[in-house]
């Protein structure tokens, strides 16, 4: 059975529209088949984080197996080819078709995003280095006079909000670095809670250790749970010695790249 033009466009139009939002998912393909199989080289499925599915490459337990090695794909973010024998159910095999399949699962992950929360100076710097390294740059601030691309032409979206309504329009995702820059210690304490349920791959924090203790306190305080709590890395950076807002956003980027590739910080050898 050939696929048709229109529903391998669809797949191709959809991904598309994943990259636009942040959205990850995995393309799981088709790629070679002997004998009777349910779907032929070139069916494509697309598998969402949680196990949502859009189109099919045949159903039953193949479909459930490399649905369960998309999902693994996504997590460890390495491509898969999965070889299927579709004879012997006594043996192992997902069905008895009587034909062989390959299918190669490719994870989609987005761009990675920093998403700033603040847009003062700091903010404008961190938002300018983050774009020049290769990252979708999203701006939140409650003052819409700031929170702009007057302001900060390097944003890619802005949202005039407060903290706590932010998940309600950004999709924060594992590719989300959100960094806080925020202008003073109550603004983190009423909005980070809503912010620490996300799977967010950094959440970051500017000021000082003291600064962080008592924020961090008055939140436990006010019930939010330790365990969430330590994900924050507060203060954010590297230790460079920064003082200018455009040395402290390149402390900033520094870790949360070095995170990102897995590097230490030490010295180069």
């Amino acid at each position: 059975m050939s696929i048709p033009r229109s529903a391998r466009d669809g797949v191709y139009t959809r991904l598309a529209e994943l990259q636009a939002s942040g959205e990850a998912a995995a393309l799981c393909t088709v790629t070679k088949t002997t004998g009777s199989v349910p779907r032929r080289a070139g069916a494509k499925m697309l598998v969402f984080p949680g196990g949502r599915t859009e189109d099919t490459i045949g159903g039953g337990e193949m479909e459930a197996r490399v649905i369960a090695e998309a999902l693994a794909a996504l997590s460890d973010g390495r491509p898969r080819t999965l070889k299927f024998s579709l004879t012997d159910p006594a043996r192992g095999d997902p069905g008895l078709c009587g034909g062989t399949m390959e299918v190669f699962v490719e994870p989609i992950n987005p761009e990675p995003t920093l998403l700033i929360i603040g847009a003062g100076h700091v903010g404008k710097a961190l938002a300018q280095l983050a774009d020049f390294l290769g990252y979708r740059v999203l701006v939140s601030d409650d003052r819409p006079e700031l929170c702009n691309p007057e302001n900060i032409p390097h944003g890619d979206a802005f949202y005039p909000v407060t903290i706590a309504e932010l998940p309600k329009h950004v999709a924060i995702n594992s590719q989300t670095y959100v960094a806080l820059t925020t202008r003073n210690a109550q603004i983190d304490i009423d909005g980070l809670p809503a912010l620490l349920d996300s799977p967010t791959a950094y959440v970051g924090v500017i000021g000082s250790r003291r600064r962080w203790a008592e924020a961090r306190k008055k939140m436990e305080t006010a019930g939010v749970p330790a365990a969430k709590l330590d994900r924050v890395r507060s203060p954010m950076g590297l230790e460079l010695k920064a003082e200018t807002p455009e040395e402290i956003a390149l402390s900033i980027m520094s870790e949360i790249v070095m995170l990102r590739r897995g590097g230490t910080g030490s010295t180069m050898n």
